[in-house]
């Protein structure tokens, strides 16, 4: 597991009470305990480690492309109440942060997939299974799964890696209903998704999101982030070639550094400082999954 102590900001009238690989939540000192703020730092973690280099801006181009897209997924319940100063938020983290309505978060990811690729692909060429699930014969890196998968996995700890399940264990974790709920809201967010940035020339090829119950409407309620460069495999559609790896609007250049001789790491240590090359690079592709798919410039 990764040594993980990561600085927290002292905010007025918020109490700090955990920080993830990259969020940070706080509880409001007033003692209302029906909502807490989210705030995205800008840490990146990555192969299960918290780097000590932190990626400007990144916590604002996080924060505000969740916001972009859930206006964009009405139908479908968020957790975001304000996202702002008038409505609460504090004004050292505005622009990254949000207050959200406190959920009774389920312990499973929910994935979705629209193509083969990482992780999948690696189980695809041993057993030709995708978490589990029979796969046809002559995939390749990059190819379309029909239908979209629906591949769930249990939660772990800061610096241990998520386990994939079945959706058998996912009833047995939360119960029929909720389970079934769970996979229809996460298809439909993905196929939903998957269309908008079609439309901007953007891939798809998988996403995973968070969902809680909400103990005021009893609604099973979509929280954390959504569709962010962290969350998603997005591809320039206009680059898709079927049968390699696909570049992407992530931290790929962190972790394809970090795997390279110059980097020197071993995988057992704590991963080295990033280089200002790498680190700019990282930074201008996430910039640039925000413009891309919402239009708008990042300022």
């Amino acid at each position: 597991m990764t040594a993980f102590a990561p600085d927290h900001a002292q905010l007025p009238g918020w109490r700090h009470v955990y920080s993830g690989k990259v969020r940070d939540l706080y509880e409001p000192l007033d003692g209302r305990d029906d909502v807490v703020l989210v705030v995205a730092s800008d840490r990146i973690s990555a192969y299960d480690h918290v780097l000590a280099t932190e990626i400007p801006d990144k916590g604002r181009v996080l924060t505000q492309l969740s916001l972009w897209w859930f206006e964009r997924l009405g139908g479908i319940p968020n957790h975001v109440i304000a996202a702002d100063v008038v409505g609460g938020v504090p004004a050292a983290v505005e622009g990254r942060a949000m207050i959200c309505r406190r959920l009774a978060m389920y312990p499973i990811e929910c994935i979705a997939r629209g193509y083969l690729t990482g992780s999948g692909l690696v189980e695809y060429r041993a057993s030709g299974t995708l978490c589990s699930l029979p796969l046809p014969d002559g995939l390749v890196d990059g190819s379309p799964l029909y239908p979209v998968l629906f591949t769930p996995s249990a939660k772990a700890e800061v610096g241990e890696h998520d386990e994939n399940i079945t959706y058998d264990a996912v009833v047995t974790m939360v119960g029929d209903d909720a389970a079934a709920q769970l996979r229809a809201l996460t298809l439909e967010l993905y196929t939903r998704a998957e269309a908008i940035a079609r439309e901007r020339g953007i891939i798809l090829a998988d996403t995973k999101v968070e969902f809680g119950l909400d103990p005021v409407t009893g609604l099973i309620t979509l929280g954390d982030e959504v569709l962010t460069p962290d969350s998603s495999r997005f591809w320039d559609a206009a680059l898709y070639a079927p049968g390699q790896a696909q570049p992407s609007f992530d931290k790929q250049f962190v972790r394809d550094w970090l795997t390279s001789d110059a980097s020197g790491w071993d995988r057992t240590s704590e991963p080295p400082p990033l280089p200002d090359d790498v680190l700019e690079r990282t930074r201008a592709r996430y910039v640039e999954a925000y413009e891309r798919l919402t239009g708008r410039p990042f300022v």
